[in-house]
């Protein structure tokens, strides 16, 4: 059975957020989708898979606070979904904090928040740059790059798999998996891919513990079993290399594009930290997500919510929902914490302090090593990765003069 087919004919056209077009300008589909239907939105996340995309503020907080009534257990939707879905490995039950409530979520969030939580930020610190100086070294001599594939990239997933303690033939199976999941292409192979990855990076660290986040979660009071080892692996690499990745490349697109906000940064008049700020309100790196599917049917604001159907928050419309911005301007998203871009509730990010260092380390060291980058293209022709839940350029090339050989 079609799900679109649960919901009455006369219902409203949905919107494909998997659309080329979506990808393109989500900021007018948001405004669009704010002015005909209000807080709460009916979109397909890919063909015949609709769900609610939450773009008012309020009702975000009100849904992510209320685990209750809106669980994150999307088992009962599932059996409904074919496993080739492309966008079933993003959203399908697993034995992790992000997919259990209760009991099971304390338990796997208990053994996460301590795994990351010992990792030492100097070291974390001293580990960004010194994989950023072996990035750089790969293109700062031929006077252009592609921060995202030359930069970016390399920097999340290294960074990731040196905390989590995994070998670069392991951790190259994950990354090209969790590509996959995430552009929504060949998603059910992605995953299967990923899954056997993660399955040997827990034998590999079971045999061989070493001081990384996998061997402490293996030795976590929670006693998780190798399963349930391999899907807090999944989560983390999910949260970590492409979240990362757009992360950096939104913030450096946001400091080649603007201007004003260049002049204030090399004038010291704002931070790598407050350009990280302004991006995760207006293009979070996964601007649509934290997904839930009510118990029973739900009205909130007088839309009835369907039980067990996809309630997505869409942290990149709720960041700039009027209601929260009026009378900030563009220079008040600066040092504001306000956004969803982390989530709330009980399934807030572990590990936004992490994020927060890499992404501010790998950008203040690509500023300080080339502090005359320029955007190689015009910036309306910089393309975004079409996909629900991402918010995620094909790439971003850049120019910069290049010292001359035995120069001072």
């Amino acid at each position: 059975m079609n799900l679109a087919d649960l919901h009455p004919p006369t219902a409203p056209a949905r919107i494909a957020l998997y659309a080329p077009e979506f990808a393109a300008d989500p900021h007018a589909a948001y405004q669009r989708m704010r002015e005909t239907h209000g807080p709460l939105v009916p979109v397909e996340l890919s063909p015949g898979i609709p769900a609610t995309l939450v773009i008012g503020y309020a009702q975000a907080l009100k849904i992510l606070n209320d685990p209750h009534q809106f669980p994150a257990d999307p088992r009962v939707w599932e059996q409904q979904v074919p496993r080739t879905c492309p966008v079933r490995p993003m959203m399908e039950w697993r034995p992790n904090a992000l997919r259990s409530g209760g009991v099971e979520h304390h338990r796997y969030r208990s053994a996460n928040t301590a795994a990351i939580d010992a990792v030492d930020q100097h070291q974390l610190r001293a580990l960004v740059e010194d994989i950023a100086d072996s990035a750089l070294a790969g293109f700062r001599t031929v006077g252009q790059a592609d921060l995202v594939s030359q930069y970016a990239l390399p920097i999340a997933f290294r960074v990731l798999s040196g905390l989590l303690g995994c070998p670069d033939e392991i951790g190259t199976r994950i990354a090209a998996g969790m590509a996959a999941i995430f552009d929504t292409t060949d998603a059910d192979q992605g995953n299967r891919v990923l899954a056997q990855a993660v399955a040997d990076l827990v034998t590999l660290r079971r045999h061989q513990p070493s001081d990384d986040i996998t061997t402490r979660l293996l030795h976590h009071p929670a006693r998780l079993t190798d399963e349930e080892m391999a899907h807090q692996l999944v989560t983390l690499y999910g949260a970590g290399i492409e979240p990362l990745t757009n992360l950096i490349v939104n913030a450096c697109r946001k400091l080649l594009t603007d201007d004003d906000f260049s002049t204030s940064l090399h004038a010291a008049r704002s931070t790598v930290r407050d350009a990280l700020d302004t991006v995760l309100y207006t293009d979070p790196p996964l601007a649509n997500y934290c997904v839930t599917y009510p118990r029973f049917p739900a009205s909130v604001d007088g839309t009835l919510l369907p039980a067990h159907q996809p309630v997505v928050i869409s942290m990149a419309a709720c960041n700039t929902d009027p209601e929260l911005t009026r009378g900030l301007g563009p220079s008040g998203l600066a040092g504001n914490r306000a956004h969803l871009a982390w989530s709330a509730g009980p399934h807030t990010c572990p590990a936004k302090s992490h994020a927060y260092l890499i992404a501010e380390t790998a950008i203040s060291h690509l500023l300080d090593a080339l502090p005359q980058m320029n955007l190689a293209v015009p910036a309306d022709q910089l393309r975004w990765r079409p996909g629900p839940f991402h918010r995620a350029l094909e790439s971003l090339p850049v120019i910069f003069p290049t010292r001359r050989e035995g120069a001072l």
